[in-house]
């Protein structure tokens, strides 16, 4: 992404440079706990990275071709990187291809173009700067200016890597999330196998309704004490009501619940959750809209997360209509939310969070986390919600070399949005550039309370 406009390059300028702050996201503790080297240049680039193969994927590459665990566990890894090398072309016009060009020149100082002719050359150059102690975890996260960042854990993690972190003598701040989806959600794989974790893990009787959420209220606190701000929550259809016996509708999803009573039953949790939130002050982040695993023969395959999740249509207004009248009006609680269903920006977020003190709507998410989604996302919240009314930014990633990648071009959008509002005359460069820092990382701090 390049500005060509005077006003924009000054703006994108004053907020290169700032820290880093990197609120949600899936990066792994263990490589801060341990600052191991990274193992290779497909695994940090290619494997874990479902931007990447899902569309190698649409072109007929097979994802154990790719080294996509479990099935493509032992595929040679140079291997691999040919294989993305010789497709790379497929990437022209993708924000993937923005961010992966960053990573192997700004980041990586990779001189040789990428490309099926120069995959080994690219690959050895990568792996020799692997080797080197200037690009392990803790060095790299220095490098990158992060001020925090946090990672999405189950709500069962033993949180180890973050407690190791925090008895080093490292002082990058890492801080987990409470993701409790396993646990409230009936129709998620792992539920039923999660409640019996949770009762071990907790000494608590989770057989009953009373014990399942003094259970959970356990596992929050435990990562609050290791630095949690906040909870993170998936749903594909939003749907929140407070259920008259929830004691009765526990035990019905204990066994063999209809989807109706599931559903049901997971949209009573999250109101639970959000009264949680109003108790121990915990953000709470809920991320709709996205059909999970369409693709049925991968996921028996692979399991979760390998691309093949789709934006689905979402209703807000009446999603949210049972949280909201209940614990929406209360001091302190704080709910972000984010969508794939970007019709519902103008139409309903941005009027909600322009109302309701307790929402902040959070950035373009996942497919839309790229120049032109930002820019029909400013477009479509701001005459509504204003900026303040915003979470501002954060990456999302697994991959944690792209993190520079993607703010840098946040900060970009941000300062080609803030350009045209000054041509527009909505006002002036003094009030963009506060507003240009505000959107950079001010109002990520306050979003998150971080």
């Amino acid at each position: 992404m390049e500005l060509t406009d005077p006003t924009a390059r000054h703006l994108y300028e004053t907020i290169r440079d700032l820290p880093i702050v990197s609120p949600h996201g899936h990066c792994d503790p263990k490589w801060f706990a341990t600052d191991e080297p990274f193992s290779d240049p497909a695994e940090l680039l290619v494997v874990p990275d479902h931007y990447v193969f899902r569309m190698l994927y649409s072109q007929g590459v097979p994802l154990e071709d790719l080294g996509v665990p479990p099935a493509g566990d032992d595929t040679d890894r140079r291997d691999v990187f040919r294989t993305f090398a010789h497709n790379w072309h497929l990437f022209l016009g993708t924000p993937s291809r923005l961010w992966i060009e960053y990573v192997l020149t700004q980041t990586l100082g990779v001189d040789t173009p990428l490309g099926p002719e120069t995959a080994d050359k690219v690959y050895d150059e990568i792996a020799e700067k692997l080797a080197d102690s200037a690009f392990r975890p803790r060095a790299l996260f220095g490098r990158f200016k992060i001020e925090a960042l946090a990672t999405t854990d189950n709500a069962l993690d033993d949180l180890s890597h973050h407690q190791t972190i925090a008895k080093s003598d490292w002082a990058g701040r890492v801080i987990p999330t409470f993701r409790p989806d396993a646990l409230i959600d009936p129709q998620h794989v792992d539920f039923k196998d999660s409640i019996e974790n949770l009762a071990l893990l907790t000494h608590r009787d989770t057989t009953n309704y009373s014990g399942y959420l003094a259970a959970l209220r356990m596992r929050r606190a435990l990562f609050k004490q290791n630095g949690a701000t906040a909870t993170d929550h998936a749903i594909d259809i939003v749907q929140t009501a407070i259920l008259a016996d929830p004691e009765a509708a526990f035990q019905r999803v204990l066994n063999a619940p209809s989807e109706a009573q599931a559903r049901a039953f997971h949209g009573h949790m999250l109101i639970v959750m959000a009264e949680m939130s109003v108790e121990d002050g915990l953000v709470m982040q809920l991320h709709a809209g996205s059909r999970r695993n369409t693709n049925t023969h991968l996921f028996k395959i692979f399991g979760a997360d390998k691309g093949s999740d789709i934006p689905t249509a979402t209703s807000w207004v009446d999603g949210l209509a049972g949280l909201l009248n209940h614990v929406g009006n209360e001091p302190g609680f704080r709910l972000i939310l984010f969508t794939l269903d970007e019709s519902t920006y103008a139409r309903e977020l941005a009027p909600m969070a322009g109302h309701w003190p307790c929402l902040r709507i959070g950035p373009p998410w996942w497919f839309h986390d790229s120049p032109a989604g930002i820019a029909r996302y400013f477009d479509q919240v701001i005459e509504t919600a204003g900026y303040w009314n915003l979470a501002g930014f954060n990456d999302d990633t697994r991959a944690f070399l792209s993190i520079p990648a993607r703010h840098d071009l946040w900060r970009q959008a941000v300062a080609e949005h803030l350009s045209g509002q000054i041509r527009r005359g909505y006002f002036d460069r003094r009030n963009a550039e506060e507003i240009a820092i505000l959107l950079a990382v001010d109002l990520a701090r306050e979003a998150y309370r971080l």
